[in-house]
Parts: structure tokens; C-alpha cells; sequence
């Protein structure tokens, strides 16, 4: 692992258990952008290139159509994720809890997505049912478990019917260890998607070996139930 990223984010672990030991599950990630200083490589996920599992996703997936191609990016942090969505002809709304990280999104890409800052936890009431697409990486596995339920509700609360859900996120089997933050995901912890009107699409593994933390990720689509007849779904009427 590059040195620069090893250290960014072990002062990502320092600031998360201050901020956990405080009962703020929240508070670090401002805590790691400010103190960031505009510096990239301080940000340990951060990926100039988005990441390699949405990139790859888009390669494949149907582009959106004109009339359904409202999507929102969660925890967007540098934007990287959500330029890569609007270049492959989404209308990109993203949202992260960190200020910071919102004003440092808008002087990289000027003519960008739509940058928000926003909480998961108490979303705008407008975005109920409202994207065709949502797209989750590595917020999920920076939350402490108990606190996943209610993230997964409120992510499912964003698609609208018809529409889908891509989540990229570490994987762990029930026996590993649940170590040190970044919190690998247990797939019982993903089926909470494919509940209530939702249906697994998609379930891609990636073990690319041993490292710390556990470099195996799935990348899980999950669309949401619409009518026979429903015109608008960017990935095939139901």
C-alpha cells in the first residue's frame, strides 16, 4: 500500500474512535476533510479515476433514458464517482454530511454534478421516491453495524419504482473478525435491500487476496418493483 494512503487512513481510524467514543457516528468525516487541507491524498478512498467497480458497471449498463436519468450519489466525498455517472449521461444529485467535502466537490468540478451536503440519517423529504438510480460505495462499511439497518432503509427510500440501487462494498464471512474500521459487510447485511418491493439483480464478487483490510468487495443492483406498464424504468419494465 502507498505510504501517503496507509497513514491517511490510519488518521481516519484515529479520528473515527474519537468521534464513536464522543457518540458521534458522523462528526470524523468533516474532522478528516478540514483537516485535509485540499490535499488529495489525505483522503484515503478517494480514486481520481472513480472507482474501478462503477466504472466498470457503466461499461456495461444501458445508458439512461431521456426520461429517467435522475440519479443520486451517497457519501460522494471527492465526486469522482458521481463525474463518472454524469459523464455516461446521468443527471447527478450528490450528497455527503461533510461541508468540506461539498465546497472542495464544487471547485473540482465546476460544471459538475449537483453537490449537496446532506445526512442520511435525515434526508431531504423531496428525495423520496425520486432517483432511478442510487449509487452507495464504502458509506455502508464506515457506519457501525447498528446503525446499517436504518442507512439501508434510507437509501431504498431515494429509488424511485422501477429504478435500482448499486452498492459497492468490502465483504466478510461470518466467522472473520469484524476488525478495524473499514467494517466489511456481512451479505445478511445486504439482503436488508431485497425487502419490501425490491429484488437482487446482481451479485458480482471480487477476492483480489489477502490485505488489510479485506480487499473482497461485491458489488450487489437491486431494483425496485414497478408496474407492467411503467414507462420510465432506465433498466426494463417489470
Amino acid at each position: 500500500m502507498d505510504p501517503r494512503r496507509w497513514q491517511a487512513r490510519e488518521r481516519a481510524r484515529e479520528l473515527a474512535r474519537a468521534s464513536l467514543a464522543r457518540g458521534d457516528a458522523l462528526g470524523w468525516f468533516e474532522e478528516l476533510y478540514r483537516e485535509a487541507e485540499g490535499e488529495f491524498s489525505k483522503i484515503p478512498w478517494a480514486d481520481p479515476e472513480g472507482h474501478p467497480l462503477l466504472v466498470e458497471w457503466l461499461a456495461t449498463a444501458p445508458p439512461p433514458r431521456p426520461d429517467a436519468r435522475r440519479a443520486l450519489v451517497v457519501g460522494c466525498g471527492l465526486g469522482e464517482d458521481s463525474e463518472c455517472l454524469r459523464r455516461a449521461g446521468w443527471d447527478v444529485t450528490a450528497f455527503d454530511v461533510s461541508p468540506t467535502a461539498v465546497e472542495w466537490c464544487r471547485k473540482l468540478h465546476p460544471q459538475g454534478a449537483d453537490y449537496t451536503c446532506a445526512d442520511l440519517f435525515a434526508p431531504p423529504s423531496p428525495w423520496t421516491d425520486a432517483f432511478d438510480l442510487v449509487f452507495e460505495c464504502y458509506t455502508l462499511q464506515a457506519l457501525p453495524p447498528q446503525l446499517r439497518p436504518e442507512a439501508c432503509s434510507s437509501l431504498r427510500s431515494f429509488v424511485r419504482r422501477g429504478g435500482g440501487l448499486l452498492v459497492v462494498t468490502r465483504l466478510r464471512h461470518a466467522d472473520e473478525d469484524l476488525g478495524q474500521l473499514p467494517w466489511p459487510l456481512l451479505a445478511e447485511e445486504l439482503s436488508l435491500f431485497a425487502t419490501n418491493g425490491f429484488q437482487r439483480r446482481a451479485w458480482d464478487i471480487l477476492d483480489s487476496g489477502p490485505s488489510d483490510p479485506p480487499a473482497r468487495h461485491v458489488r450487489a443492483f437491486f431494483q425496485r418493483d414497478g408496474l407492467s406498464f411503467e414507462p420510465r424504468s432506465p433498466f426494463g419494465a417489470r
